[in-house]
């Protein structure tokens, strides 16, 4: 899909407010390119100043402010070393920030050469976290670079949820892979409180052998989580393997399949992962993409900016550079359209901004923060 560039400014010698205009079925839209140079950025989180926090996976923090990505990047983090698609990832921040400043982070943590997605939380003062501490690891750390994960979202009642990864075990195991196993953390959603300790209605609190931080198993590679602005319920998207990906609704205790029913199939060779689609006591999936579009980042739209699309649901594409606009009726989504058609690259994050606009980032060396609002 083309666009006309209609404005341009300059701002300290760098490209700022590049501005297209494009047609999606419901509106006129600008997409406005307002930050450019940030490496890699995976996640954002919005500061009640309007100042943006951004993680780049190669372990830096950085912070725009008033439109200007700040050289200085955030200081007190501890060392974070990209690990394949491991690295810097999530960020939220705590529901009471206005008053305790405090930012909660995910990482790939090594340990002996082997990595997990590991969580901390610090205490944002100026240009530093102070009082860093590691709060979750998901265990066991296991070797190689792939599906860490990992979106952060808090809850209304402050408790705060973890999207993993499989860390990329073969799907062949069936139903002694690690995802369908829940003496381990890998392939689940996590619920913790704010401190890392484990609520006592978690599912599986008390059980014996099993972790109890764990809400939901049997996913793959969850990059979005979302919480749905009416039914205050956890949305959640998950990498399939070749076909396959999947929105899914979070519900306590449940199995979500992977990989002894899945979607997609064996890479390359194009043959069933393990028991086909369907099995009794795993949950079918939302919504899924067959083919895979490699979704990243989700928002729900409740903002007045963009009528239209109030109640909306947006996903990044990684693989084809999209913005997936996805139409619900209830629980069930039943439309879907695809804008920017890789106008500016990999999708990697979609965040609704506190001013109602949408804001996504594109996972580049040269990365960008794109804004999204109405033609005026």
């Amino acid at each position: 899909m083309g666009g006309l560039v209609f404005s341009l400014a300059l701002h300290q010698g760098t490209l700022y407010a590049q501005s297209r205009v494009f047609k999606s079925d419901k509106h006129k839209f600008v997409v406005t390119e307002m930050v450019k140079g940030l490496e890699h950025p995976w996640g954002m989180a919005f500061m009640p100043d309007g100042d943006i926090l951004v993680t780049e996976r190669g372990g830096h923090l950085r912070i725009i402010s008033k439109g200007e990505l700040l050289d200085q990047a955030i200081g007190g983090l501890p060392e974070i070393e990209e690990v394949g698609q491991g690295g810097l990832l999530g960020i939220a921040l705590h529901p009471d920030f206005a008053s305790n400043q405090r930012v909660y982070l995910s990482y790939a943590g090594l340990q002996n050469g082997r990595a997990s997605t590991e969580v901390l939380r610090g205490r944002l003062q100026g240009m530093s976290l102070h009082n860093v501490e590691t709060i979750f690891r998901a265990l066991p750390k296991t070797k190689g670079g792939r599906h860490f994960g990992s979106r952060l979202l808090f809850a209304p009642d402050k408790t705060l949820y973890i999207s993993l990864g499989d860390r990329g075990f073969k799907p062949s195991l069936c139903q002694k892979h690690p995802s369908q196993q829940l003496e381990n953390h890998l392939g689940s959603l996590i619920r913790i409180r704010d401190d890392g300790s484990i609520p006592s209605d978690n599912p599986f609190a008390g059980h014996q052998d099993v972790k109890p931080e764990i809400y939901t198993y049997g996913n793959r590679n969850m990059q979005g989580m979302a919480l749905h602005p009416d039914t205050q319920q956890i949305w959640t998207h998950e990498h399939g393997p070749q076909g396959g990906d999947e929105i899914n609704i979070m519900q306590p205790g449940i199995n979500y399949g992977w990989p002894v029913i899945t979607y997609g199939v064996n890479y390359g060779i194009g043959t069933k992962i393990c028991e086909g689609t369907h099995k009794q006591g795993m949950q079918q999936p939302n919504y899924k993409w067959v083919p895979s579009i490699a979704p990243s980042g989700m928002a729900f739209y409740t903002g007045d900016d963009l009528p239209a699309w109030k109640g909306n649901l947006f996903v990044g594409s990684l693989k084809f550079g999209l913005l997936v606009r996805l139409e619900l009726r209830g629980n069930e989504i039943i439309g879907e359209e695809r804008l920017l058609n890789d106008e500016y690259g990999r999708i990697r994050d979609v965040v609704q901004g506190p001013d109602g606009y949408l804001y996504l980032l594109t996972d580049s060396s040269i990365g960008s923060l794109l804004r999204i609002s109405s033609e005026k």
